[in-house]
């Protein structure tokens, strides 16, 4: 005859320390799933650049769209007159260009932040802002101005722009090269613009000559959470092992109070 059996299933008693390891887990786990959620995520914000190489004639102009919305935003041109040749930047609907204490664009360097910390100045005309040369007689030419260099002219520097898209403000750069054969004549020999690029995000500084790059705004402020477990407590691995690694761990537990007495 048999003997009855009645197994009595019983729960286990964890330690407190166990618990709270476990919920300090789940949170780092939270807050990891979080963080990877926020780098997943694709940026939008970026710079918009256009090459171009246009060169632009004696007596003409070019309109430079940055956002490319069939709407001109700085128009830069060729004019002569009265003994001068000059080359100059307009800016309209809100645009303005970087600017020195004499009224004449700032011919930037590659490499150089466009900021608001920068000078800038809205020109509602046509008026001789990149470089002029003139000359009262033959024997006697002035040249003004960055982009003129002293009768040198430049090569691809950058005229730095502020304009304002959907009520917000945003920074950009036209790269341009200007060409003067023989400073002793007041002639400039050729303007040309290469390209043209824009930051998307409102009022973020652009560096001249910068064609690529995104957002890595969103990267900062990200919770960056670690719970460092004290050498006590059961790992991850423990636990996944099931009873047997924890009653070895429960052997290297310290002693409570309860358990001491």
């Amino acid at each position: 005859m048999k003997r009855p059996t009645n197994r009595q299933k019983t729960a286990s008693n964890l330690p407190e320390s166990l618990y709270l390891q476990l919920d300090m887990y789940a949170v780092a786990a939270t807050a990891a799933g979080v963080g990877m959620l926020a780098l997943a995520q694709p940026s939008e914000a970026k710079i918009i650049y256009t090459p171009k190489h246009v060169v632009v004639a004696p007596s003409q102009h070019y309109d430079i769209d940055f956002e490319n919305n069939g709407t001109a935003d700085i128009t830069l041109g060729r004019g002569a007159g009265e003994g001068a040749t000059y080359v100059f930047a307009s800016g309209r609907n809100g645009v303005a260009a970087q600017m020195d204490n004499h009224r004449f664009a700032v011919a930037i360097n590659a490499g150089a932040e466009i900021s608001p910390a920068r000078h800038f100045v809205q020109s509602s005309s046509f008026e001789p802002t990149l470089a002029v040369g003139s000359a009262s007689n033959e024997s006697s030419v002035k040249w003004r101005g960055q982009w003129a260099d002293r009768g040198q002219g430049v090569k691809n520097r950058y005229l730095g722009v502020k304009f304002t898209s959907g009520g917000q403000v945003h920074f950009g750069w036209a790269r341009v090269t200007i060409t003067i054969a023989d400073p002793t004549r007041a002639a400039i020999s050729s303007v040309v613009l290469t390209g043209y690029a824009y930051e998307t995000i409102p009022n973020k500084p652009i560096i001249a000559g910068k064609t690529k790059g995104t957002d890595d705004a969103n990267r900062t402020g990200q919770a960056n959470i670690a719970f460092p477990a004290p050498p006590e407590y059961a790992t991850l691995g423990l636990l996944a092992m099931g009873a047997p690694a924890l009653s070895i761990w429960r052997r290297k537990e310290p002693l409570s109070r309860s358990n001491a007495s």
